[in-house]
């Protein structure tokens, strides 16, 4: 190579690097807030995967607690307080908790296949799913039916 061609591709090497200087600093103001706002939305996505989650647990803990009960307002008592210590185990901070128990199982026949079914709604923050400070709230809400003992004496 002579000392022309060296000299000419210097040139271009200088001309190309003062000409692409700054891009990446640009590239990376631009790119860093939408990398932030993708792992927040991954993040905020995850949080509401996991109450749901734990509403579901809830709910399937609730039905089954309340279906060993002897009697429809036991059931009732029981499935509640089940279900409100399951999402506390869970560490999910409900704003407000509704748990619905169908007990219309306890009224059918002994020997009759029957059973209770338990609705848990659970109202959470979504300053607690996200990030503090967040206003509004979401609802999660689930349901579970468990069979009674289709031998063992009911009451209502």
């Amino acid at each position: 190579m002579s000392h022309a061609q060296r000299r000419v591709r210097a040139r271009l090497r200088l001309v190309t690097s003062t000409r692409d200087r700054g891009a990446n600093s640009l590239q990376a103001l631009i790119l860093t807030p939408l990398l932030l706002v993708m792992v927040g939305a991954v993040f905020i996505i995850g949080r509401a995967v996991l109450a749901e989650a734990a509403v579901e647990q809830a709910a399937s803990s609730a039905a089954r607690t309340a279906s060993l009960a002897r009697t429809a307002p036991q059931a009732r008592a029981a499935a509640g307080d089940e279900a409100r210590a399951r999402l506390t185990q869970q560490d999910l901070d409900c704003a407000a908790v509704d748990v619905d128990v169908d007990t219309s199982g306890y009224a059918v026949p002994i020997g009759t296949p029957a059973t209770v079914t338990v609705t848990v709604t659970c109202t959470v923050a979504l300053s607690d799913l996200s990030v503090p400070g967040v206003p509004g709230t979401t609802t999660r809400q689930a349901e579970a039916t468990s069979p009674l003992d289709t031998y063992r004496e009911r009451g209502r």
